[in-house]
Parts: C-alpha cells; sequence; structure tokens
C-alpha cells in the first residue's frame, strides 16, 4: 500500500520560524525537519496503518456497524492504542490545544484514502459534532478540524451545522460497549436536513472505538430523505 509523508512547501518565512519556535512530532517529540508536518519521517513510516482504505465496503471497522446502521463504506488511518506513539498524536490534537495537528492528519489521510477511489461518490462532509460546553473548553472541535484537513484535499464542503450535538456525556474511554451505545443514544439534533436530503455524507472523528457516535449522528442524518452515510477516522480501536 501506497504510505505517503507528511509534507509542506517550505519557504523563507517558515524556516526562520522552524529556526526560532522549532516544532516538534506530535507522537515522539523530536524536532521536526523543515519538510515534516505533524510527524517526523519515522513515525510516519511506522504508522499502525490499518490498510481499510483499500477494501472500504468490507473491513473490520465498516463491520463494527453491520446490523446497527447502513454505511456505504468506512476506513480510519491507523489502529489506535492510547499509549503508543501514535495514539499521543490524538491526545495532543484533543487536549493540548493542537487545532493545527488535526488539520494536517486529516490532509494527508484524505490524500492516501484517494488513491483508493474512498471519496468517489461523496457529496458533503459532516464532523462529529461536540457538545457546547466542551467545544468551549478546548476552543475548537477536533473532528471539524480532521474534516477541514480532508475538505482541502478533496474540495468537499463541510456541513458542521447540519446537525447538532444537544447533550454532554463526558468521556466514554472508560465505559463499555452498551454503556456507549447507551449514553450516546438521541443526543444529536438534525438542524439542517434540506442540507443533507439526497446526499452521500462522510462522517469524519478523530476515533472509532465501538461505533456507537456515529450510530448515533447517522441515525439522526438519515431522519433526512434518501441520505447514504460514509465514515472517515483517524483511529480505529480494534475490539
Amino acid at each position: 500500500m501506497k504510505q505517503t509523508t507528511p509534507t509542506r512547501k517550505v519557504s523563507f518565512w517558515h524556516r526562520l520560524f522552524d529556526l526560532m519556535s522549532p516544532r516538534a512530532c506530535a507522537a515522539c517529540n523530536a524536532r521536526l525537519a523543515e519538510s515534516e508536518e505533524v510527524l517526523c519521517c519515522r513515525c510516519n513510516l511506522h504508522l499502525p496503518r490499518t490498510g481499510f482504505a483499500a477494501n472500504a465496503y468490507d473491513n473490520e471497522m465498516a463491520q463494527c456497524f453491520w446490523g446497527r446502521i447502513a454505511i456505504e463504506r468506512a476506513a480510519a488511518l491507523f489502529f489506535y492504542q492510547p499509549h503508543a506513539e501514535s495514539g499521543l498524536a490524538i491526545y495532543d490534537l484533543k487536549y493540548h490545544r493542537h487545532p493545527d495537528y488535526a488539520r494536517s492528519m486529516g490532509l494527508f489521510t484524505a490524500r492516501e484514502f484517494a488513491s483508493n477511489g474512498f471519496f468517489d461518490g461523496i457529496d458533503a462532509i459532516v464532523p462529529i459534532p461536540l457538545a457546547r460546553v466542551r467545544q468551549r473548553e478546548r476552543g475548537y472541535n477536533q473532528a471539524e478540524e480532521i474534516a477541514r484537513g480532508v475538505a482541502e484535499a478533496t474540495g468537499l464542503p463541510i456541513l458542521a451545522k447540519a446537525i447538532r450535538r444537544n447533550v454532554f456525556t463526558g468521556s466514554l474511554t472508560q465505559v463499555n460497549r452498551q454503556e456507549r451505545t447507551e449514553l450516546v443514544e438521541g443526543v444529536f439534533e438534525l438542524r439542517q436536513p434540506e442540507k443533507v436530503a439526497d446526499r452521500h455524507l462522510l462522517i469524519v472523528d478523530d476515533v472509532v472505538t465501538t461505533g456507537a457516535t456515529i450510530c448515533s449522528c447517522g441515525q439522526e442524518l438519515m431522519k433526512a430523505s434518501n441520505v447514504k452515510l460514509s465514515v472517515l477516522s483517524l483511529g480505529f480501536t480494534k475490539s
């Protein structure tokens, strides 16, 4: 499978800024080279990629939605382990005020997935919304920032206001699958059905664990007419 290293165009001002304020790899904290973005070459090379985008209709992540909600395709960039180096990047973009990490990781994830035709036929992106209290705490929604990177790579519009999260459920990291399902049931509200009707929507989140949040959001989106759903995330937690 083709792997890409997250790179950027290097201008004089980028070089000057890097000298004044060195950037660190989100995973291992090593200093980034001028051409590297978010992850160093070593961490990018050793990222535990899932390969799901090559078979987006039938993979371990897609299968976690079978019998629960109709999903056209689903893929995550890497297998997520909280204490692994790759997991540290997710932690940083969520809790350490690094929306730039989220955008950049969304961008190179989309570039990798595009080579497999993952975005063919998709009309718009819907990031999983945060509860307002959580978004005020963080200052941004990491799923929306990932979506911005995906949009930059694909040209797809983002429908960030089409659906709203009305209930703050707190962290779901320490609860089991059944408890997750119960906690996220009915927490979303479709606000703009006319924006999503008759469209193939890409739901974007940072990590998919049990799929409960995706299912709850997707069920609300499908209250609009003739909606198709696909899912993209950075990480996927193996069962």
